[in-house]
């Protein structure tokens, strides 16, 4: 056998979807095909199908080995390369072996394998992917210790995903196809929840397309392809930062909405020196735009624009370009074809669709005249050099008597000029070069001591010494202006960053976002003014507020009636368009903070209307009952007319007693819901054992009925045991009403949290209704008056939710509901 071997692996979202199975059928498909297969290890678990598989094929003994006084079993390595199967299968990629085995790996093990030429067919679950074990641990609150690096499974020549979903997988654990009955309810409540494995399957999904994206950019690489294979619609749009874009986004997403399955791209070419000749407050709210839109924005350098957009397109494979029709006007084509037309022509096979615009042929918006980029200081120097220079040197020249030639003078005159233009820029340099013409012609070019030139050579030589002169300052200018504009867009893009950080840090609210711009702009005042029927207001302020637009220093407007004033000092330009960004942001945060505020108000009157309502509806009808029942038996035995044997009074008075508790009862549970409601709960934390709570809970109701499985192991929870007490008595009473057979109460550990399960094996409950059984004053289904008024769910998640905890309701595997009390952990040991 030579060769390395290939190898191929079945990828899961979560165990029990069936990986083990599509490997071990892949091994009975390639033995009958003639292919030497061997199994090298595989875990049943003890499955009837998965055992069934296993039967036939050939297994390659383990290697028995002793741990600290245990035994256990991995695959032996070397009876396998003894073997030189075809192929081999391996379960489990990501397990780790016993120490004192051959590796510490069982992925090394394979490598092994595969080096020797032996083809490995393996599983593995998305959750052991080294990159993605943080992301599995935010999921599901569980640590994975056993991981595999991507480099491994990226490397793999086959990956294929064993998908199913999250409800086909929960029936297959519920019937159990996966774990032992024992472990049923616990994994169906932990690490098979709906949720987790939704999470998980995606995460799964999107690896997996990953790297098929990543295969096929490989296969057009190696194969030399440029052309775009339409795999899904990709439509580029390019912006130029200019009051048009709002229109090529929103034509872009027509057309992305009209193909269907289809991606929006936006970018931007920006100069390959990093400075955009777009307006950056234009392109913020694009940018917002296309985000809205569901689309992703990009910012591409490129001196070269058609170049660099057709690159950027081609690398991400798109199909469709929407680029605006030029805003020069017709003449301007007379320096070349335009970016629409080159983009058009080197287009190839994507389509390039140029959309009109208001501002097509305008032409683009005249630009002020710019002020030099020199210093001050270096523009005195350049004078003082242009003005001393040339005379200065015209006396060291005569002072040696005419030792140099005529061109040896203009070149150190033209010396003179250029180092004017390097301290000074242009002006300087032109009148260095002017005056150093002059005083050459005057004293050093015949006939001297006039201004006639004799030579025409000569005269070439002063001409192109102010040319010279000329051009060196204008690089010297033109290098000052950009190291000046690098240098402004750099702040700006720190200050950007900044308040992008500032953002996803949770800072976005009002106050914080006006305090930031008050210390990055070295401000003393920061106002959000709004414009309202009685003039100005101040929605929000950091430092010396102003009460009105006129008292600002400075004003960036965000709409007619809203505007950010700032106190303290007058800021350039260039930090105006960053305030912009801010100035949005921060109309944003109050319009966020005004629809929380008006969402909050309507649920409370909403709440208000509806407990006031469902209350009288309570008094009227389910407190009327016990009361009757009170009022009737108290009238019974206080009768003369009939003389009760000491049976039935005892009968009348259990009545009387039974009507008392239960309106006890209704009385505590609207009590409770009052208090919940105004928020006076009263919490005495301490540490508590969940055994002790449970006992006291259930000490009322007929024990022959519950099954109580709390361990005196379990750490103590930090709650208060009064109201916890409460809760879990009125889920277990709500149960028992219920339930066929006993209520079976257990507990158990999951990381700093503690689960108390309450579980039934009653009718059960919808899952569109489980979230309804907590709204209070609401009884499910078919519930009859007189089974109380629908509070001891509600009052119980109330209580558990004051207390840091929570209580969900969820499916009991055969049927029926389990109630789940999540609770914190107390951070002592003990409960002195």
């Amino acid at each position: 056998m030579s060769g390395r071997g290939r190898l191929r692996i079945y990828l899961g979202a979560a165990p029990g979807v069936g990986k083990t199975y599509a490997m071990l059928s892949e091994g009975r498909r390639r033995r009958q095909r003639d292919s030497d297969v061997v199994i090298g290890f595989v875990e049943h678990h003890d499955r009837p199908r998965t055992r069934e598989l296993i039967d036939d094929l050939e297994i390659i003994p383990r290697k028995e080995m002793e741990y600290r006084g245990a035994r256990f079993t991995e695959m032996d390595v070397d009876a396998v390369l003894r073997r030189a199967p075809e192929v081999a299968l391996v379960d489990e990629l990501a397990h780790t072996n016993v120490p004192g085995s051959r590796n510490a790996k069982r992925w090394q093990d394979v490598e092994e394998l595969l080096e020797a030429g032996v083809n490995v067919v393996t599983t593995v679950n998305v959750q052991h992917l080294e990159s993605l074990n943080d992301v599995v641990q935010n999921i599901t609150g569980i640590e994975q210790r056993e991981t595999v690096p991507d480099s491994v499974v990226r490397a793999a020549d086959d990956i294929e995903l064993v998908d199913m979903s999250p409800a086909a997988l929960r029936r297959r654990m519920a019937h159990g196809n996966i774990y032992a009955a024992e472990k049923i309810d616990a994994a169906l409540s932990r690490y098979f929840r709906v949720g987790n494995l939704t999470a998980l399957r995606e995460l799964a999904l999107l690896w997996v397309a990953d790297r098929v994206d990543e295969g096929l950019a490989r296969y057009r690489e190696q194969q030399g392809i440029e052309s775009t294979w339409e795999t899904r619609e990709r439509i580029v749009v390019a912006l130029t930062g200019g009051p048009e874009g709002g229109t090529l986004i929103r034509r872009a997403a027509r057309i992305a909405a009209r193909s269907g399955r289809s991606d929006l791209v936006a970018v931007h070419i920006a100069r390959g020196d990093g400075l955009s000749g777009g307006s950056p407050e234009a392109l913020a709210r694009q940018r917002a735009l296309v985000e809205s839109l569901g689309g992703t924005y990009h910012q591409v350098a490129g001196d070269d624009v058609p170049t660099a957009l057709l690159e950027f397109s081609r690398g991400i494979n798109a199909t469709q370009i929407v680029i605006g029709t030029s805003r020069r006007p017709n003449w301007q084509y007379v320096f070349g074809p335009g970016v629409g037309r080159t983009v058009t022509d080197l287009s190839g096979d994507i389509d390039v669709h140029m959309v009109t615009h208001e501002e097509s042929k305008k032409g683009k918006r005249p630009r002020a005249a710019k002020a030099s980029a020199l210093g001050r200081r270096r523009r005195e120097a350049g004078w003082a050099v242009a003005v001393a220079g040339p005379v200065l040197l015209t006396l060291l020249l005569k002072a040696v008597g005419g030792s140099f030639t005529l061109a040896s003078d203009l070149m150190l005159y033209l010396c003179v000029a250029v180092g004017a233009a390097l301290v000074g820029g242009l002006w300087p340099a032109m009148a260095a070069a002017v005056a150093g013409s002059v005083l050459a012609n005057w004293f050093f070019t015949p006939p001297v001591h006039t201004l006639t030139i004799a030579d025409r050579e000569n005269v070439l030589a002063l001409l192109l010494s102010v040319l010279v002169a000329g051009a060196v300052s204008a690089v010297v200018d033109s290098a000052a202006r950009n190291r000046r504009a690098a240098a402004e867009s750099r702040a700006e893009a720190a200050t950007l960053s900044l308040l992008a950080t500032s953002v996803l840090k949770g800072e976005s609210t009002l106050p914080a976002l006006l305090q930031r711009v008050l210390e990055t702009f070295g401000l003393i005042g920061v106002s959000l003014l709004e414009r309202g029927p009685d003039g100005w207001t101040v929605s929000g302020c950091a430092g010396v507020p102003c009460r009105t637009p006129d008292e600002a220093d400075l004003q960036v407007k965000v709409d007619d009636g809203l505007v950010l004033a700032l106190r303290g000092q007058t800021l350039p330009a260039s930090d105006q368009r960053v305030l912009s960004a801010f100035a949005y942001q921060a109309a944003a945060a109050l319009e966020r903070l005004r629809l929380v505020q008006e969402a909050s108000r309507a649920r409370e009157l909403e709440e208000a209307d509806r407990v006031r309502l469902a209350l009288l509806a309570a008094v009227s009808h389910d407190l009327r009952t016990p009361l009757a029942s009170i009022k009737a038996s108290v009238s019974s035995l206080r009768s003369k007319d009939v003389v009760w044997d000491p049976e039935d009074e005892a009968e009348l008075l259990a009545a009387i007693e039974e009507s008392a508790d239960q309106l006890n009862g209704l009385v505590a549970n609207l009590l409770d819901m009052t208090r919940l409601q105004t928020g006076a709960v009263q919490l005495l934390r301490r540490p508590m054992g969940l055994d002790e709570v449970t006992l006291k809970a259930i000490r009322s109701f007929p024990h022959d009925r519950i099954e109580l499985e709390v361990p005196e192991t379990l750490p103590w929870a930090d709650a208060d045991p009064g109201l916890l007490e409460r809760a879990v008595a009125n889920v277990v009473e709500n149960a028992l009403k219920h339930s066929r057979a006993p209520v079976r109460i257990s507990a158990s550990e999951l990381g700093a949290r503690l689960e108390l399960r309450i579980i039934d094996r009653g009718p059960g409950v919808p899952d569109a209704d489980k979230e309804h059984i907590f709204v209070p004053f609401q009884r499910f289904g078919d519930a009859p008056r007189g089974m109380g008024v629908g509070l001891g769910l509600a009052v119980s998640r109330g209580l558990t939710e004051a207390m840091g905890g929570s209580l969900t309701a969820e499916d009991t595997p055969g049927g029926g509901l389990t109630m789940v009390f999540d609770l914190p952990v107390a951070p002592t040991g003990d409960a002195g």
